[in-house]
């Protein structure tokens, strides 16, 4: 991939973008998972950890979201990447580097999805073992 991936801390002047980008990405695994989709929940999950966000630029364009917690642990809150880019390997790539910093630091991966999200997938080819479930998520762990 040539490509360069960066990424900048999320501010409030990102705050439209990524209203736009979820609404896109996880608004139809919502609505699959009969959870609400309405714009004022929609806003209340981008602001879930909104320090930890960081907008996702491709040779730099803004093309999705990583929010991620760094600590005893490493927590990957969201990972949304726009439908336009899908399918290209960068979530794939950002998860990949994310997994080989951890092993490195010998920390574990966490991180929940949606039943109704095939990325699932993407991250049991990765190595994400499904360790819980609730009504709507998997919860899942790579060590």
């Amino acid at each position: 991939m040539n490509t360069i991936i960066t990424y900048k801390k999320a501010s409030e002047n990102d705050i439209d973008y990524l209203l736009d980008l979820r609404t896109k990405t996880m608004n139809p695994h919502y609505a699959n998972s009969h959870l609400p989709t309405d714009r004022e929940t929609t806003l209340q999950r981008i602001l879930y950890q909104f320090d930890k966000a960081h907008i996702i630029l491709l040779n730099d364009e803004p093309v999705g979201l990583l929010k991620i917690n760094r600590g005893d642990k490493t927590e990957v809150f969201q990972l949304q990447i726009d439908p336009t880019q899908q399918g290209k390997g960068l979530g794939k790539k950002i998860l990949k580097d994310i997994l080989e910093e951890a092993s490195k630091e010998g920390k574990t991966v966490e991180l929940s999805v949606l039943k109704t999200n095939k990325a699932q997938y993407l991250y049991t080819s990765l190595g994400f073992k499904t360790v819980g479930e609730d009504e709507h998520s998997y919860f899942m762990e790579f060590q």
